[in-house]
């Protein structure tokens, strides 16, 4: 009866094995071979090269920017979407927000649902020096803004892009983390107001352990999606102005699709794969042994 069990799980899972072995694992290991060669769409050559590509890519001066943009996209993520996000959904749903909870979760979330797209080009229009807001707003409480760029100059457009994703992405953290609360037994509260814990211990000593999976879960993902930042730099910058804004992701489409280096490509999008796996075994790593003690 066990073996007779075990094939028929077996049956059921190999369609979705198989699935995820071609469209997921696949591709990486032929993409992982590609890397090896020098070869572009455009053209029949198909050189081997071994790590030729790995050693143009750790010594170009544009992948460092890239890498140290993503940096940036990453710190900035996880302190808006992790940090910000759940001190958020902890007043929320604190007693005196009850009323207007759904009202400030609305407001929160709205941006979230918008296209990346839209949201960029509105983003360009804002920040824009002639026909923008931001400039005048900034001449109305006394700043001189004539000189200020955010998307044009090379020190301020990746922070600038960093927070336009914040705001947009910011409220979807927070409805995960307000259902992940909701779900904490409530005696845990009650117990702690009867010992006299106020709202930083209830916070620390009961929310945050709580929700300790899903904290680890929106980690991941959110510094993931860090690394693989693409849509809201070519939308709004499109690496730009010169390299200033760009993260591995653009320049890997520059280097495949553009230039046609389509080896060099491949060597960038293995990087960036490695880079996610590690850091998201790490956490998870982490999470478990924290778990065990």
């Amino acid at each position: 009866m066990r073996k007779k069990n075990q094939k028929t799980i077996g049956l059921y899972l190999f369609p979705a094995l198989l699935m995820v072995i071609v469209i997921l694992y696949l591709p990486i290991f032929i993409n992982l071979y590609e890397s090896f060669f020098s070869w572009g769409a455009m053209s029949t050559r198909h050189d081997f090269v071994g790590l030729g590509n790995y050693i143009k890519m750790f010594k170009d001066e544009v992948f460092y920017v890239a890498l140290k943009n993503n940096l940036i996209f990453t710190v900035m993520s996880v302190i808006f979407q992790i940090g910000i996000a759940l001190i958020i959904a902890n007043v929320l749903e604190c007693k005196f927000m009850r009323k207007t909870q759904n009202f400030f979760r609305s407001i929160y979330f709205v941006p979230s649902l918008l296209m990346v797209t839209v949201v960029g080009i509105a983003f360009k229009m804002i920040a824009s020096p002639s026909i923008g807001v931001i400039n005048p707003l900034l001449e109305w409480i006394g700043i001189d803004a004539s000189k200020i760029d955010l998307l044009g100059n090379a020190g301020s457009a990746t922070f600038a892009i960093a927070a336009m994703s914040q705001w947009q992405y910011v409220g979807y953290t927070v409805i995960l983390f307000i259902v992940a609360i909701q779900n904490i037994p409530a005696e845990l509260y009650e117990a702690a107001d009867i010992d006299g814990a106020n709202a930083v211990k209830k916070f620390f000593y009961i929310t945050v352990p709580e929700i300790k999976d899903t904290i680890l879960i929106n980690t991941i993902i959110t510094v993931t999606g860090s690394i693989r930042e693409y849509d809201e730099v070519f939308v709004t910058t499109n690496g730009g102005p010169g390299y200033a804004s760009e993260t591995l992701a653009t320049y890997l489409y520059k280097a495949g699709f553009r230039n046609d280096q389509m080896g060099y490509a491949s060597a960038l999008a293995f990087f960036i794969f490695i880079v996610t796996f590690i850091i998201g075994l790490a956490q998870m790593r982490g999470y478990r042994l924290d778990d065990q003690q």
